[in-house]
C-alpha cells in the first residue's frame, strides 16, 4: 500500500496510518496500522498534529487516495494556528519598526515594557519554545529586514533564556537584547543594507560599523548595560576573530555571546536576497566544525542540542533525494540525525555521504 501525508483536517474514520505519530514532546500517540476513529481524529487535534502519513488505497468511502500530498511546513501554514500566529508577527514587526524609528529620529525614549508587551504576544501564541521555533520555520519566506530578523532574534533569545534556565528578570534583559541588537543598522545606508548580491569590501566595512552606531543609539537609553553591551559586542567571537574590537573570551559579555549564536542562526536559516535559507541541519554541522573555538562552548552546546531537538519528527530532504521523518537525534552527531524513510532508518552519522538537505 501507498502512504500518502495529509493534513489533521483531512483525515477520516477509517483510514489507515502508515507511520507512528508522536507529538512535540516524543509522545508516541497513535501507531502505524491503527485504523483512525473520531476519538483518534480529536486526539490529534488535541495534540496540535498537523499532519500524518495514511494508507491511500484503502476500500472506505474516504477517497484517501484523491488526497494531494503536502508537506509538513504547507500542513503547518494551512492550520488557524498558524494564520493567528502569523497575523500577531506581522502586526508586532509593524510596532517595532515603528519604535525604531521613533528612537533613531529622536522623536522617543524605548518603552522597555511596551517593546516586551508586543514580543509577548508572540511568545503567547506558542505552546512551548519549541512550538515558537516551529512556527517561524513555517514564516522564513518574509524578506530579512532588519526589524524582521531582530525580531527573530529576540524570540530564539527568549526561548535560549528558557533552556539556560535564567530568571525572569534575566530573560527579559535578554529578550530585549535580541531585539536591540542590530538597531545600529537603521544607521547603514538602505542601498548597501537592501543591496542584491554580495558586499564588497568596502561595503561590509561600512556595515560593520553598526555594532558602535547601535551602541550609540542605546548609550544614554534606560536600558541595562547587557543590552548595550550586546548592540556592541554581537559579532565578537571568543577567540578574537570578530568585530569591532577583536575581544577575546570572558571580555565579551554573555548576553552578547548568547544574542551572537542567535543572531548567526537566525541570519543562516533565512532567505538573503543573494542565496535560499541554509538547512538548519547544516547550520549546526557549521558550528560543530569550528563553533567551539568561536562561541562559549556551555551556550553552543545547549543551543544546538535544542535546536535540533525542535526539528524531532519533521519531514526532510535527503541529499539523495529521498524523503523522511526525523525520529532521532545523533548526540555526539547533532547534524547527522537518524530519519526514518519508508520502512527503513537512516542512520546519518554512519552514512557519511548523506546529508539532511532540506526541511520540507
Amino acid at each position: 500500500m501507498e502512504a500518502v501525508r495529509i493534513r489533521t483536517d483531512q483525515a477520516e474514520t477509517g483510514m489507515i496510518v502508515a507511520s507512528d505519530i508522536f507529538t512535540t514532546n516524543n509522545q508516541l500517540i497513535i501507531t502505524k496500522g491503527t485504523i483512525l476513529d473520531e476519538r483518534m481524529i480529536t486526539r490529534l487535534r488535541f495534540y496540535n498534529i498537523y499532519g500524518l502519513m495514511i494508507y491511500s488505497n484503502d476500500n472506505n468511502d474516504n477517497n484517501a487516495s484523491d488526497l494531494k500530498e503536502e508537506s509538513y511546513i504547507e500542513m503547518l501554514r494551512n492550520t488557524p494556528e498558524f494564520k493567528k500566529f502569523n497575523r500577531t508577527y506581522i502586526d508586532t514587526i509593524s510596532s517595532v519598526e515603528d519604535n525604531f524609528n521613533n528612537v533613531i529620529n529622536g522623536n522617543s525614549e524605548f518603552n522597555v515594557d511596551e517593546m516586551l508587551t508586543e514580543t509577548d504576544r508572540i511568545l503567547k501564541e506558542g505552546r512551548n519554545g519549541a512550538h515558537i521555533l516551529e512556527m517561524l520555520h513555517g514564516i522564513r519566506n518574509y524578506d530579512d529586514m532588519t526589524y524582521v530578523h531582530s525580531l527573530n532574534v529576540s524570540l530564539i533569545c527568549s526561548i535560549f533564556a528558557g533552556w539556560l534556565r535564567f530568571s525572569h528578570e534575566d530573560t527579559r534583559i535578554l529578550t530585549l537584547g535580541g531585539l536591540l541588537h542590530d538597531i545600529g543598522k537603521m544607521l547603514i545606508p538602505k542601498e548597501i543594507i537592501s543591496k542584491d548580491g554580495r558586499l564588497t569590501t568596502e561595503e561590509f566595512n561600512i556595515v560593520k560599523t553598526h555594532t558602535i552606531k547601535g551602541y550609540q543609539v542605546l548609550k544614554d537609553q534606560p536600558v541595562d548595560i547587557r543590552i548595550k553591551y550586546a548592540a556592541l559586542m554581537h559579532h565578537e567571537r571568543t577567540d578574537g576573530s570578530g568585530y569591532p574590537n577583536g575581544f577575546i573570551g570572558e571580555q565579551v559579555d554573555d548576553f552578547a555571546k548568547i544574542i551572537g549564536i542567535a543572531d548567526v542562526y537566525d541570519a543562516m536559516t533565512s532567505n538573503r536576497r543573494y542565496r535560499n535559507a541554509i538547512c538548519p541541519f547544516d547550520v549546526v554541522e557549521d558550528f560543530e566544525r569550528d563553533g567551539f573555538l568561536k562561541y562559549d562552548p556551555g551556550f553552543l552546546m545547549t543551543f544546538m542540542e535544542r535546536i535540533v531537538e525542535s526539528y524531532l519528527h519533521n519531514i526532510v530532504r535527503l541529499s539523495d533525494g529521498r524523503e523522511g521523518e526525523v525520529v532521532m537525534i545523533n548526540k555526539l552527531a547533532l547534524s547527522r540525525p537518524v530519519v526514518r524513510v519508508g520502512s527503513k532508518f537512516v542512520d546519518l552519522s554512519k552514512e557519511r555521504n548523506l546529508i539532511v538537505e532540506e526541511i520540507i
